[in-house]
């Protein structure tokens, strides 16, 4: 690809910075850009769909793999200097809105953001429920956004957000970033999750039903589930998913959570 101006050079020329209204903190160290799509695997000949490039840094970084990028942006501030990347098509608007599915095309994508911090838990749970399943996700949260995704049972951060995305996928950290690498640098740190779908999927109507069930479970999550689940059929629907109603949300493992699931989608 043609040689862009350096990021910094180009936000200066352009009278640019963040704007906290969308959570805006850029990555500009293209080092770190280029790390970040080697974690994302072999993307060559790839569809790549990233939300929120900003100025462009991991953009960058995942042109040079060869990879058919759709950046989607929804501050128009950096329209211009995104125009300025050769082979980079662009969407100006509101990623909770878009139809990724119409926009991967038939060959389907994996999603690579370094995502707003304002908007990063909605739309990965749109992904994980909703009708568009990526290929494979490469996604840079708040650090503790991130341990809430990979947290195991028991564990301080495990809840609803770890049930459904482990559900969905295998996940896991496979980079942790300082405050200090961004501009402006943020109050916490960084890291970045690889969320791998699961080859035998969960239905749509599972994972509807899951959502329900975890709601209920979490939203009262220092209730035993015969009382968090009331609403929805409380030590009875325990009963008959074989998961104990004495028991809080936090001690039921994912497959407890599936059974429950499960149990629950039948009453509908």
């Amino acid at each position: 690809m043609t040689e862009a101006p350096p990021l910094r050079e180009a936000l200066r020329a352009a009278g640019l910075s963040a704007d906290k209204g969308f959570g805006q903190h850029f990555l500009l160290d293209l080092n770190i850009c280029r790390k970040i799509a080697r974690l994302a695997g072999d993307l060559p000949g790839e569809t790549v769909i990233e939300v929120g490039p900003g100025p462009g840094g991991l953009t960058r970084a995942l042109l040079e793999t060869g990879a058919r990028v759709i950046a989607i942006e929804a501050d128009a501030r950096f329209l211009p200097l995104l125009a300025e990347l050769p082979g980079l098509t662009v969407i100006h608007g509101d990623a909770l809105k878009a139809d990724e599915a119409a926009l991967a095309g038939p060959g389907g994508a994996r999603i690579v953001s370094n995502l707003p911090y304002n908007v990063g838990t909605p739309l990965l749970i749109k992904w994980l429920t909703g009708p568009f399943r990526p290929r494979s996700m490469t996604l840079m949260f708040q650090k503790e956004v991130a341990e809430r995704i990979v947290a195991p049972v028991g564990g301080k951060d495990y809840g609803r957000l770890a049930v459904l995305a482990q559900t969905v996928c295998a996940t896991r950290v496979v980079m942790t970033l300082p405050a200090r690498a961004f501009t402006p640098p943020p109050k916490v740190d960084s890291a970045v999750v690889e969320l791998i779908p699961r080859a035998e999927a969960p239905s749509a109507k599972l994972v509807e039903a899951l959502q329900i069930v975890t709601r209920e479970a979490f939203g009262q999550r220092r209730k035993m589930l015969r009382s968090s689940l009331k609403t929805i059929g409380g030590e009875e629907i325990c009963i008959a998913a074989g998961v104990d109603p004495n028991l809080r949300a936090e001690a039921v493992d994912l497959e407890g959570f599936r059974r429950l699931a499960e149990t629950f989608r039948k009453t509908l």
